[in-house]
């Protein structure tokens, strides 16, 4: 069957299509119920059903015979260890963990943070609470004290699973003083704090309620408890544009069949190959496939801690590719733009054997044809920008490599993955003919794998999703699909901006600038950045009297944001004008100043107060000399 064909089939018989795929994974109820609605009228996927995630992704293997195989293989250049790890060694250091966890009294349904740099003992934690039953929630290991305390509020964990200390190029992060001032600022107390300890001596642990990673590893071990597959795996927070993190939550049922499904038909991947994902385990990318989509094929994942500039080199990513002979390779477009910025003329790439090396895959942005040219003319194999969302949980465009040869287009993100109805609709919620640009909606049912809900929030749910267009997901994404079917996703129609890949919200941005005594008002943009995509720049309005000057207030606000946001934000910039640009009623026009600034055309809106104010806003955006156009390197 090739792709249309299936694709159609996915889309005419849903039920029937999702029934046949989850016979591929090992449930140890499988389930009759197939697509039903639950008390709030919401889909779910195949709630009778039984099973348990970490036994698919481990036991299963061990007793097939891959107990030999590696299952992760640690690359930390920061630190120059390096380690493999085999399915049945992880297997045993999770039941371990997990019989920790036990003793602890965590066990099904409880919530357990885990704040963690890309190391090993991270993948044991998450498998560990699939194990018994917990929903673990990891926080991104680049996020400052302020995020972390928000997320522990939310998720109310019984625990935190940290580290000594994460690595930022050259500098040691201390995890343990992040995690303090958490706590002190969160309103929701843990029971325990456990860390892995790095370093001997780094840090100690005598504080109360204090444990040491290692010793839970000696509390025997605990077999797979049996969950519905409508349980939550995992909770992951996402930027919304109120400034509050939005918890994506994410079932065990759904999300394997869909993961299973995607490592053979999407990514054309086989039990035994090697399947490295250039993310952190923070984001989405890392959960699905660092974690639990090679785990649950039988693959070898590469866990890498480190970036493709300063690692030691640009020539990293082509070294790990050679000596774990990584079949295929996931990154951001960020990535491969830092790569080239360094290395133009690929000379590092000459030293390695990437033979081995069969696709490369991009996401997490908006790939500019430049780059995405040069990828594929360097490395000599096809190269598949594809598209999808922490909400997704897998791709929802892109070219599914294992039914066909990658047809694909500088620029586009592909066509509809098997199990999405994409379709672009005007604001009026009329669909469009192709080449006009609209929103970027999904016809309800979504497939297995994606948000059933929020996390405690089924208001924000509804009017985030669900709402502007009835029966259909808002992705919050701008695009237009073309002649052929290919859809091209153009970025955010919301306030949340893309840097590097991760989305931030320009809103909570907003509140932290304003809080500064000086500030009148502001707005924070995002910008193009030749390497990031996007960056934040923010546009203030001082309080009459105030006394310092552009520069300082400029540092103030950089270590504001560094301090709440954290560096992941790439704030650099905030630049002084006298007013803002608003309608007649007050309403500051965003959508026309981030136009100005990225040199796109638009219509003065008539609802403008005094369009006099454009012009001193361009002006003040050429002094700084922010907002250029994005140029390709």
């Amino acid at each position: 069957m090739n792709y249309q064909q299936l694709y159609e089939e996915s889309i005419r018989n849903p039920e029937g299509f999702w029934r046949q795929q989850a016979q591929r994974i090992a449930w140890s109820q499988a389930p009759e119920q197939i697509l039903s609605r639950d008390e709030e009228g919401h889909y779910r996927w195949f709630a009778d059903g039984l099973l348990n995630m970490s036994e698919l992704c481990l036991d299963i293997h061990v007793a097939e015979g891959r107990g030999k195989q590696p299952a992760l293989i640690y690359d930390s250049p920061f630190t120059g260890h390096r380690e493999r790890i085999t399915y049945r060694q992880l297997l045993e250091q999770v039941s371990a963990f997990a019989a920790g966890l036990r003793n602890l009294g965590v066990g099904y349904g409880d919530t357990v943070i885990i704040y963690m740099p890309m190391i090993p003992q991270a993948v044991v934690a998450m498998l560990a609470c699939a194990r018994i039953g917990a929903i673990h929630s990891v926080v991104f290991g680049g996020f400052a004290p302020h995020e972390l305390a928000m997320r522990i509020d939310d998720a109310r964990p019984k625990v935190i699973i940290s580290a000594s200390y994460g690595i930022e190029f050259d500098k040691k992060i201390p995890y343990k003083i992040l995690v303090d001032a958490a706590l002190k600022e969160a309103k929701h107390k843990t029971d325990f704090q456990i860390y892995y300890r790095r370093e001997e001596g780094f840090d100690s642990l005598g504080g109360k309620n204090e444990l040491d990673f290692e010793a839970l590893l000696r509390c025997g071990s605990v077999g797979p408890k049996q969950v519905a597959a409508t349980h939550p795996l995992y909770v992951l927070y996402t930027s919304g544009t109120t400034g509050r993190p939005k918890g994506i939550v994410r079932d065990t049922g759904g999300y394997a069949t869909a993961l299973h499904f995607s490592m053979n038909y999407f990514y054309g991947m086989k039990p035994g190959d090697v399947f490295w994902a250039a993310s952190d385990i923070g984001w989405v990318v890392g959960h699905s496939y660092i974690v639990y989509a090679p785990l649950l094929f039988g693959c070898t994942t590469v866990i890498y801690e480190g970036k493709p500039v300063r690692t030691p080199d640009a020539g990293a990513f082509w070294r790990v590719i050679e000596e774990y002979k990584v079949n295929s390779f996931f990154t951001a477009p960020t990535a491969i733009r830092a790569i080239r910025k360094d290395d133009p003329e690929a000379a590092l790439k000459q030293a390695y054997d990437i033979s081995s090396l069969k696709q490369i895959f991009l996401a997490g942005e908006r790939c500019d044809p430049a780059t995405y040219e040069w990828l594929g003319k360097v490395t000599g194999v096809p190269v598949i920008d594809h598209w999808w969302q922490t909400e997704s949980g897998w791709p929802m465009l892109g070219i599914m490599t294992g039914l066909e040869e990658p047809h694909t287009k500088a620029g586009s993100a592909g066509k509809p993955v098997c199990g999405f109805d994409v379709r672009i609709l005007s604001d009026e919620g009329t669909e469009l003919e192709a080449g006009k640009e609209g929103n970027v909606v999904v016809k309800l049912p979504l497939p297995p794998g994606c948000l059933p809900s929020l996390w405690r929030n089924e208001i924000r749910f509804q009017k985030s999703y669900l709402e502007r267009f009835p029966g259909y997901y808002f992705t919050g994404d701008g695009g237009f699909k073309d002649a052929e079917g290919y859809f091209s996703i153009m970025g955010r129609v919301d306030d949340v901006i893309n840097v590097s890949g991760h989305r931030l919200s320009t809103g909570e941005m907003e509140e932290i600038v304003a809080g500064h005594p000086d500030v009148a008002e502001c707005a924070v943009l995002g910008i193009a950045d030749e390497l990031r995509g996007q960056r934040p720049i923010a546009l203030v309005v001082l309080k009459d009297g105030a006394l310092c000057s552009e520069q300082e207030l400029e540092a103030a606000l950089i270590e504001l944001i560094r301090s709440r946001i954290g560096p992941v934000a790439f704030f650099k910039n905030a630049a002084v004008v006298n007013r803002l640009p608003k309608t007649r009623s007050g309403k500051i026009l965003r959508k026309t100043m981030r136009a100005l600034a990225d040199g796109s055309s638009f219509s003065i809106p008539s609802t403008i107060d005094d369009p006099s104010v454009l012009d001193e806003i361009r002006a003040v955006l050429q002094r700084r000399q922010l907002g250029v156009a994005f140029q390709p390197i």
